[in-house]
Order: C-alpha cells, then structure tokens, then sequence
C-alpha cells in the first residue's frame, strides 16, 4: 500500500463513536424498511398494506439518511445539504402521498353499513342520563 493511499485511509476514517452510531443507524433503518416490505406482501388489505411501508419504510429510509449525514458530515466538515432536502422530502410526501391513496380507495370502496347504526342515537340530558323516544318519561 503506498502512502497516499494510506493517508487516505486514515483521512476517511471515522471515530468510533461515530462509526456506531451511523453503524447503530444502517441496521435499524434497513430493519424498518424490511419489515415495511413484509407487511406489504403479509397485509390482507389495501388500507393495511399503505400503512406498513408508509410508516416503517419512512423511518427505514430516515435511518439510511441520517447515517449518510452522520458520516459526510464528518468528512466534509458541514452539514450535508442534499440528504437534509431528502429526510425533509421523505418525512412530508409519504404521509400526505398515503392520505390521498387512502381517500381514493374509500371513494371507490365506501364502508358499508350496518342497519344499527342508522338507526337514530339516544338523547342525552344534562344529568348524563340517556332517554330514547320510545321510553316513558
């Protein structure tokens, strides 16, 4: 190995702290997004089948990033603007991209309802007593 290739080595090099911590990071974030993978192929509904990999494949992929700004933060010496615009992209576009998937598949399958719960709902009084139209008073 010759020396510039050595002092490069050791010029990237992390200290250990750091290495664990980005390390810690790496396999939680991979964690998550495995498991927002499987419920997606586990889930037997479409509205559960959203909620695993827009929940776990969110913080799977924050995990990664926040790793990547740990390390080339430390590289660099600042703060990496890049993987900053991504967790902010990440963080707002999945939750809001999963509402409207949700909205479109209650408009084109509307919850049925059960012939109880059209029926009209008890009064209540003030003395938190619940009277019904057909009870005598």
């Amino acid at each position: 190995m010759t020396t510039e290739a050595l002092a490069s080595t050791v010029a990237l090099s992390l200290p250990v702290w750091l290495d664990l911590a980005a390390s810690v990071l790496l396999v939680a974030g991979g964690l998550f997004a495995l498991l927002g993978s499987i419920g997606l192929v586990r889930l037997r509904d479409f509205p559960m089948r959203l909620h695993a990999p827009t929940k776990a494949s969110t913080l799977g992929v924050g995990g990664t990033l926040l790793a990547s700004m740990l390390c080339f933060g430390w590289w660099e010496g600042r703060l990496p603007a890049q993987e900053l615009l991504i967790t902010v992209w990440v963080f707002f576009t999945a939750p809001v991209t999963a509402h409207l998937l949700i909205q479109a598949h209650r408009a084109r399958h509307p919850i049925a309802t059960d012939a109880n719960d059209a029926a009209p709902r008890p009064a209540e009084t003030p003395s938190g007593r619940t009277e019904s139209a057909d009870s005598p008073e």
